[in-house]
């Protein structure tokens, strides 16, 4: 079953990718394509790979214009809460 936030968080990403270009697009879209895996695989990220997505995230989002921060934040958002779900620390 799919983790609907990570879902929608790839979601927000590949929308965030098209307002930018170059390495950050590339970047961008690397983060959307790995979320969605991580929301189809048999096994979910733990607390510590989902704290390096959020770190990724935050530098990113201070390489885009307003706009596609905006959806960065929401990628952010999606993960943070999904995160919440994870047992553990």
């Amino acid at each position: 079953m799919p983790r609907e936030q990570l879902v929608q968080a790839a979601e927000e990403l590949k929308e965030a990718s098209a307002g930018a270009s170059g390495e950050t697009k590339d970047r961008l879209e690397s983060q959307a394509e790995s979320l969605r895996s991580l929301a189809e695989a048999e096994h979910g990220p733990d607390h510590g790979r989902l704290d390096r997505i959020m770190h990724a995230l935050s530098e990113l989002k201070r390489e885009v214009d307003e706009e596609t921060a905006e959806r960065v934040d929401s990628a952010y958002d999606h993960v943070k809460a999904h995160r919440e779900t994870v047992g553990g620390v």
